[in-house]
């Protein structure tokens, strides 16, 4: 029996090959957000969005502008660090739409997070130059963009700081990056995790790395180790997780808050997701993301009922770009995104909104919510994955 398409990088013996020199030359050429001067590891990307806020000490309740096409841990973060979630809207390409912020948006508003969506990088010149004459502090979410020029500047480079989720990149069991490159940061006093929580997250990397047959030579151990963890498991089973702090504001959005899982925000990264994000080389990740990109494209490109959301053949001109996943409209996407996920695809959208999110005239952002689905194509994804996946698509829309 085939093990089900990972879902997100899996450790494997290839993550630490060491490249040769062309290869290693190539990767020194590569910007990412990991190189900029000033950073400090968390626990997730969300995680990183509320120290973020927290190192800008904004006075309590000063608004943050979201974009109305989001996660709805992107606005989690912000109620928990004591503000106001306010939504801009955005334009087809993504980028934020200045013109839908009101002027008493742009008067109330402390800081502003602008998203790569998609793991496309785009340049935020103009955000800057917006933030820089309204004095709004420019918070640049890398979740989906680890690596990558974003124009002008490296990823990372635009903001006051920078936020990044490396376990979507990384076979790790967790971890974010709050990163600047201008700013010194404070120290954030996370709190040490225990045993119990370093045994589980190597434990979790392991057992998905043998479900996925990774590690071809430990099986006999392999299988062992997950006898360990279900012994571990049913010791913590019944035992609470730390508690989720209270946003101040729970008027809105309290269902979604515990979907968010924010409870861990103020503990430091597990031990072996360090060790392991110093270990594995990237040179294999950008490519083979770009392949797999690519090769959704080729085989999408004619298919009535859906299109690439990205048509522009530019898309990945840039060599240095790691696409998150690759973006694709749906005329009919509650149907297709249903029969995907019953059967295990690597597929998500981001269709649960934070409520009170407004409409906004000519905002693509609340299609985007409705009609497009994220084909992930992380480097864990074998070609055969990605054309059943692709067929799969086919045939429902067929």
């Amino acid at each position: 029996m085939q093990p089900p398409m990972p879902r997100g990088p899996v450790l494997g013996w290839g993550c630490f090959k060491r490249p040769n020199h062309t290869e290693k030359s190539a990767l020194n050429s590569f910007p990412s957000v990991e190189l900029l001067p000033y950073k400090t590891y968390t626990t997730s990307g969300r995680a990183a969005i509320y120290h973020a806020l927290r190192q800008l000490q904004l006075a309590s309740g000063r608004l943050v502008l979201l974009p109305t096409y989001h996660c709805p841990t992107m606005v989690a973060p912000v109620l928990l660090a004591g503000h106001q979630p306010s939504y801009y809207g955005i334009a087809a390409n993504g980028l934020p739409s200045l013109a839908s912020i009101t002027p008493e948006q742009a008067r109330l508003a402390g800081a502003m997070l602008v998203p790569h969506y998609f793991g496309i990088p785009h340049s935020l010149a103009e955000v800057r130059n917006w933030c820089d004459e309204h004095g709004i502090a420019l918070i640049e979410d890398c979740a989906h963009t680890l690596f990558g020029r974003a124009g002008e500047r490296n990823v990372g480079a635009w903001g006051d700081f920078a936020t990044a989720s490396l376990s979507k990149f990384l076979p790790v069991p967790e971890a974010g990056l709050l990163a600047s490159g201008q700013r010194p940061m404070a120290p954030l006093n996370l709190q040490k995790q225990g045993a119990k929580a370093h045994t589980k997250g190597f434990l979790d990397i392991v057992e998905m790395a043998i479900l996925h047959e990774r590690l071809a030579g430990l099986n006999t151990v392999g299988n062992a180790i997950l006898n360990i963890k279900q012994t571990i498991k049913r010791i913590l089973r019944g035992k609470k997780n730390a508690q989720t702090p209270n946003p101040k504001d729970r008027s809105e959005g309290e269902d979604f808050m515990p979907a968010c899982d924010m409870a861990r925000i103020n503990f430091a990264p597990l031990g072996i997701s360090l060790w392991l994000t110093r270990k594995i080389t990237r040179h294999n990740i950008i490519q083979r993301r770009r392949e797999n990109f690519l090769l959704y494209a080729l085989l999408l490109q004619d298919q009535t009922g859906c299109r690439p959301l990205m048509p522009d053949s530019n898309t990945l001109s840039d060599q240095s770009i790691a696409p998150y996943v690759f973006p694709l409209w749906v005329d009919d996407a509650d149907r297709v995104y249903h029969e995907l996920r019953l059967h295990g695809y690597p597929v998500f959208r981001w269709d649960r909104i934070w409520p009170g999110t407004p409409v906004i005239t000519g905002d693509a952002g609340q299609q985007w919510s409705s009609h497009v689905l994220q084909l992930l194509c992380h480097q864990d994804l074998r070609e055969l994955d990605i054309r059943k996946t692709a067929a799969a698509i086919q045939q429902v829309l067929n």
